[in-house]
């Protein structure tokens, strides 16, 4: 049996021309509106719309399809409005893209206390670029900027890159090796510890060797944890490096749960960025949003 949403999905793509465009309007996710239009293509028996660039053109028979079903769909519409509980009708939902740790440091907190609907995303920096630029976030936390000039970036905070470390890690050793001031005695001391790693991510730890000795780290990383966070609880109370930035353990740091081992010979600094298209019809909970950011971050 045909499933009806798969009808309004339909509908909206032809109305919009694009899969972006459905999504926004119905407030689901790119890959849920190409799957519903796959799955209504292969009910019927034929294609619906053909694929040029980023539009949709819909065939003949496609046409004919939206003509017969547009009213039904309508009516639809309009009875579920009717029956929609009133404090949902106008409620906005708007889609952010930021990594892991920084939504559970900053605002998995006050998710529960937000007067709008909210969708997470997490991805690498460059995906959650283009998926701004296409609609599909509506606000994304970055230290990177892109190119589009649809995209406005508006700097907020800093984040510094540091070594931190176990508080059974000894630190009176490690000052010493560093007044030798001996780049190869420093990296050989810091490679005899155990280090901690995450699953995908080591451009954090590549940054910092590369600035600090001038190539890339020889070695891998003793224990690979899922995230950064994991790395800070690990260190609690133990042994072992890692490179992370600072703001996702400050809190340990003053409470000498763990310890502040290098900055570094050259500090490696990074801006935070809010970015968000130029156009958009959120401003509002956008801007509540960048307030909540500035109060954790400030």
């Amino acid at each position: 049996m045909v499933n009806l949403e798969w009808y309004r999905t339909f509908k909206e793509i032809y109305k919009t021309g694009t899969l972006t465009g459905a999504a926004e309007a119905l407030f689901i996710s790119q890959p849920g509106v190409s799957l519903h239009l796959s799955s209504l293509e292969s009910y019927v028996g034929y294609k619906l719309f053909d694929r040029t660039g980023r539009k949709m053109v819909p065939t003949e028979r496609g046409k004919v399809l939206y003509n017969a079903i547009l009213e039904p769909v309508q009516k639809l519409e309009n009875v579920e409005k009717n029956f929609q509980k009133s404090t949902e009708k106008n409620t906005p939902t708007i889609s952010i893209g930021m990594c892991f740790e920084t939504f559970q440091t900053t605002l998995e907190q006050y998710v529960s206390t937000l007067p709008f609907n909210l969708i997470i995303n997490f991805g690498n920096y460059p995906e959650m670029l283009d998926q701004l630029d296409k609609g599909i976030l509506d606000l994304i936390i970055t230290p990177k900027k892109g190119s589009s000039t649809n995209i406005d970036h508006e700097a907020f905070s800093s984040e510094q890159i540091v070594l931190v470390g176990g508080e059974k890690v000894d630190m009176g050793a490690f000052n010493k090796v560093l007044e030798s001031g001996e780049k190869e005695t420093v990296e050989n001391w810091l490679k005899q510890e155990k280090w901690y790693g995450t699953t995908g991510d080591m451009e954090h730890l590549f940054q910092f060797w590369g600035l600090n000795f001038g190539h890339k780290p020889d070695f891998r990383p003793n224990y690979i944890v899922p995230n950064l966070n994991s790395i800070v609880r690990c260190l609690k109370g133990g042994n072992g490096l890692a490179v992370i930035p600072d703001f996702l353990c400050k809190k340990e740091i003053d409470a000498k749960e763990i310890q502040l081992i290098w900055e570094g010979e050259n500090p490696l600094k990074n801006t935070l960025y809010f970015g968000t298209r130029k156009n958009t019809s959120f401003k509002e909970e956008i801007n509540h949003i960048k307030k909540l950011f500035r109060q954790v971050m400030s």
